[in-house]
């Protein structure tokens, strides 16, 4: 359920942070835009892609036609995904239209090598979108008819239903390019922004993980807190060959840690069995606090 937001100290100071992430994630997301995408009609994925087929076919300003796309799915996300989601789509979709034609009247333009021109539109949309994702917020546009859809469908997930969705505007802008290279181009975008947006949203929480299993868990838990300064959580193991009883010590760790995990095992416990994973993210004293996601 949607809570209502209440105007206190704290709401607004976050509704001030977001706002200035929302700015600055749409300032580089129009540059990714007017710089390289228009100049060199590279079909673009969600509204976004539809509002430059406009500005193409119909001399629309971008941002004017971004907005006025965005609004039926505005209507229908009011109806459907409630109050507040709309709210805060709206006022960053707001945001980065104004961005769009604001930025024209003094963001240079690039009209070499496409190539280029999309890999420094995927980087630069790529960076715009995460700055605002890592907000809690969207972009509006096809993010919305994929949640409309999964809501209706929850069969289809979330991200099927936006990939679709971003396949078939990207082909109706290819259409309007008369330009197979166009919708070429696009997967450049697409893949490179979503690459530098999961960056951005997880690679600054994403750590890893450690489990070892050792004899010493007491002198060994007691040198990863004095010379890594992780806490270590401590939990009894039992060999199901050996039937040896054991312990084995969890540990969350940045990844730049992990040279340090491994010259504190070589120094107390060389033959401790480990296992070090990936962690997709990690919440919680010595991370990202949980208010920020």
């Amino acid at each position: 359920m949607n809570k209502p937001f209440r105007f206190n100290k704290d709401n607004v100071r976050r509704m001030l942070v977001d706002t200035c992430f929302f700015v600055v994630g749409s300032m580089f997301y129009a540059a990714g835009i007017n710089i390289f995408a228009v100049p060199n009609n590279i079909a673009e994925s969600g509204a976004t892609g539809l509002a430059i087929a406009a500005n193409y076919l119909f001399h629309v300003p971008v941002g004017v036609a971004n907005f006025i796309i965005n609004v039926p799915l505005f209507i229908l996300a009011w109806i459907f995904l409630g109050k507040r989601f709309v709210g805060r789509t709206l006022w960053v979709v707001v945001i980065l239209s104004a961005a769009l034609d604001l930025t024209t009247l003094f963001y240079p333009t690039y009209t070499g090598d496409p190539i280029l021109a999309s890999l420094f539109c995927g980087v630069l949309t790529g960076v715009g979108l995460g700055l605002v994702m890592i907000r809690g917020a969207t972009s509006g546009g096809t993010d919305i008819a994929g949640k409309i859809v999964h809501k209706f469908f929850p069969q289809v997930s979330l991200g099927a239903a936006i990939a679709v969705s971003n396949s078939i505007v990207v082909l109706l802008c290819a259409l309007a390019f008369r330009s197979v290279e166009s919708a070429m181009y696009a997967v450049i975008v697409i893949v490179l922004s979503g690459r530098v947006l999961d960056y951005i949203v997880y690679g600054l929480g994403r750590g890893k993980m450690l489990m070892i299993i050792t004899e010493k868990p007491q002198e060994l838990s007691d040198a990863i807190l004095q010379h890594v300064g992780r806490g270590v959580s401590i939990l009894p193991v039992t060999g199901a060959y050996t039937g040896m009883e054991k312990s084995m010590l969890v540990v969350a760790i940045h990844r730049s840690d992990v040279a340090k995990i491994y010259k504190v095992l070589k120094t107390v416990d060389e033959h401790a069995f480990t296992i070090v994973t990936e962690a997709g993210e990690v919440l919680g004293q010595g991370f990202r606090r949980r208010d920020e996601t």
